[in-house]
């Protein structure tokens, strides 16, 4: 069963996303907060599995929400994801740097919305890669150079060429094709640089490669090879 909490300043918006969560068999709402702060508290009471965050509430913003969850070690598998009316936002790269899973627009599909909540709860995928790339190449077409950069020279090859496939928005069954191995394979490469890169998620791993220069927007992976493609 997929525990979720719902953090929106918007009744009825929460309302309409707990209808559909409700026809879930696999998926339960634990508790719905209307300020960061309670949904900060009812986090630490519920434990869920998946945060549903609004990037902009009153008190404690989604941003900040995210950034806390990061930080609090008995919130380690809460998984944040930013919900927002502005699509292609700063914010929202905000809130992935500060260790938000992904995000989503509220006016998602909901076939859409329920397939990313089951993503995030499995921490397997960046939601909406395509749009998550854009974001990032938009904001971070210059890399930054240095502490992340010296953080990837832990990485094997095989690690950061996985790596590298998770920016683009690649599954680890794409990733295994791609690699030419087995997808078990592939999740190891995987799991294997988000501990040493001290990642919570691939979302994070999207983050640190574009600002490491491993992905540039538009350009060529350090080392060799084409980037994700360009928005």
């Amino acid at each position: 069963m997929i525990r979720v909490l719902l953090v929106d300043d918007q009744p009825l918006l929460r309302s309409g996303f707990r209808a559909l969560l409700d026809l879930e068999d696999d998926i339960e709402v634990v508790a719905e907060a209307g300020d960061g702060q309670e949904g900060l508290e009812l986090a630490r009471r519920h434990l869920p599995d998946v945060a549903l965050v609004d990037i902009r509430m009153p008190l404690v913003d989604g941003i900040e929400v995210t950034r806390r969850v990061a930080a609090d070690p008995a919130l380690s598998r809460v998984h944040v994801v930013i919900l927002t009316n502005y699509g292609l936002d700063e914010y929202v790269l905000d809130a992935l740097r500060a260790g938000a899973a992904g995000f989503l627009v509220k006016d998602v599909l909901p076939e859409d919305f329920l397939h990313a909540v089951r993503v995030a709860a499995r921490g397997d995928a960046l939601l909406a890669p395509a749009i998550t790339r854009k974001l990032i190449s938009r904001y971070l077409a210059q890399p930054l150079p240095a502490a992340s950069g010296t953080a990837l020279e832990e990485l094997t090859g095989r690690e950061r060429e996985a790596v590298a496939l998770v920016a683009q928005g690649l599954s680890n069954d794409e990733i295994a094709s791609r690699m030419v191995i087995s997808p078990l394979t592939a999740k190891t490469h995987v799991n294997r640089a988000m501990t040493k890169l001290r990642a919570r998620d691939r979302a994070q791993l999207v983050v640190l490669a574009y600002e490491s220069g491993l992905v540039v927007p538009g350009g060529t992976r350090a080392g060799g090879g084409t980037s994700a493609p360009a928005p």
